[in-house]
Formats: structure tokens, sequence, C-alpha cells
């Protein structure tokens, strides 16, 4: 295989991190939180996708939008039982709590599905196309073109709708915002909303790349598209884009010439 080739699967790879990195930095930026339970979110999405296309035998199209609604709700739910009690707590309180609710939904998972991995779904069969003597799966295309529509969506939304304005004046300064007539709460919710239909989308695409899950599936990625959003500078939308791509990358470069040995 050639360099191009490797180059572009780890764009592929970091396309999926910048989906769930995205989540990430737009929970930090409006809330000021970690929400270390975002990958797990992403693992729910999956085992929704799972047991609607396995046990119901539902079409993909049907299966791929419940999981996103799933997770919106799921991330709404959480936010409003877990982190909204918490609003004025210390930030370790909210860290605590953020890596329990992860434990939580992971353990969950394992009470009901158990420890053994499932095959994941096929969802969707897209050609390769050829460019430039290089095949480049049709995966890999629909991952990076998705990506890119939602940073573009995600910053058109933040600087020219109401909400997005809303949210920006949240993020700047709490009681300020709630003295010009802002819901700080409501807008957080929307904001976790956000992020979690987006771990929906990022459940999609990451299952489709490794055709297998298990109760620990979000864990692994989780960790690395936060390390991703802080690369990108943490609270910026085009640079947890970048940093999601440019960590892909490396890891995919650094898995093919640098010896584990």
């Amino acid at each position: 295989m050639s360099f191009i080739s490797y180059l572009i699967n780890g764009v592929s790879l970091g396309s999926i991190y910048a989906i769930i990195a995205l989540g990430y930095t737009m929970v930090y930026g409006i809330a000021k939180m970690l929400n270390f339970a975002h990958g797990d979110v992403i693992m729910i999405g999956c085992y929704i996708v799972f047991v609607l296309m396995g046990s119901f035998h539902l079409n993909s199209t049907v299966s791929i939008i419940a999981a996103v609604i799933g997770c919106t709700v799921l991330g709404v739910v959480i936010e409003k039982i877990a982190y909204k009690p918490l609003r004025k707590a210390s930030p370790l309180a909210v860290l605590i709590t953020a890596i329990g609710v992860s434990y939580l939904l992971q353990n969950l998972a394992l009470l009901i599905y158990g420890s053994e991995q499932k095959a994941f779904p096929v969802l969707f069969t897209i050609p390769s196309v050829e460019l430039g003597g290089v095949y480049i799966d049709g995966i890999t295309i629909a991952t990076m073109a998705v990506t890119a529509i939602i940073m573009v969506g995600l910053s058109l939304f933040i600087n020219r709708t109401r909400m997005g304005k809303a949210m920006r004046a949240v993020s700047e300064d709490k009681e300020a915002a709630e003295l010009m007539g802002i819901s700080v709460n409501r807008t957080i919710t929307v904001t976790f909303a956000i992020g979690s239909a987006l771990a929906g989308v990022a459940a999609i695409f990451y299952g489709a790349a490794y055709t297998y899950i298990r109760p620990t599936t979000g864990a692994m990625p989780g960790i690395k598209a936060f390390t991703a959003a802080v690369f990108g500078g943490i609270g910026s939308i085009p640079g947890a884009m970048l940093g999601g791509v440019l960590l892909g990358v490396i890891e995919q470069l650094s898995k093919t010439y640098i010896s584990t040995l």
C-alpha cells in the first residue's frame, strides 16, 4: 500500500475523531465542562443500530435515524439528571460525575449485552473510487464529506442563528447572559443535544469502520477525540476538526512506519 493510501486512511480515521471532538468542544465551549461520558454515548448509538437491525430487522435508514435520536435524548437526560444539579459546583465535582456516568453506561451495556464483541451490521455499501491509481473506499469518502459538512454547518449555526448567539453569550459570561434574558439552562441543554446527536453520527461511521462493538467501544475513541479537541484548541470548531484529522493521520502513519516492538 502506498503512502497516499495510508494518508487517506489516516484522514478517514481522523474524520471520525473529528466528529467526536466536535461534540466535546461544543459542550466545553458553552458549558465549560468535560463530558467524559461522550464516548459512551457513541457506544449506546452503536448498540441501538445493532438491536434495531439485528433483532427488529429494521432497515438501515430507520436504524441510523433512531440511533441519532436515541443519542440525542440520552445526552439531554444525562445533562438534566447528572450535570444540571452541579451547575455551580466545582469543576472537580463535575469531572468526577462525568467519569461516573461513563462507567454507569459501560456497565449497563455489559449487563445487557455481555462482554463479548458483537458484529456491527452493514448499513450501506458505497463503491470505491479510483483516483490517480489509488483506490479510495466509499465509506472513507462518505466519512470525510459528512465531517466537513458538519463542521461548516456547526460554524454557521454558532455564528448566524439566534441560538448560536445565545450559546456564545453563555460561553462568555453566564450571569450577563441571564441578565440579557437568555435562558442558560435551555442553552446548555440544546448544546448537549447537539453534541449527543454528533455522537450518534460518529457511532454510525465508527461501527462501519471497525465492524464490531463491545461495552468499552466508545472509551478509547472518546479519549483520542478529547486529545484531538485539546490539540486543536478546545472550544474551537475548526480546531476540533483539524485536531481530529491530524491525530488520525499521525496514528495511521505511526502504526505503519514506526515499529511497536
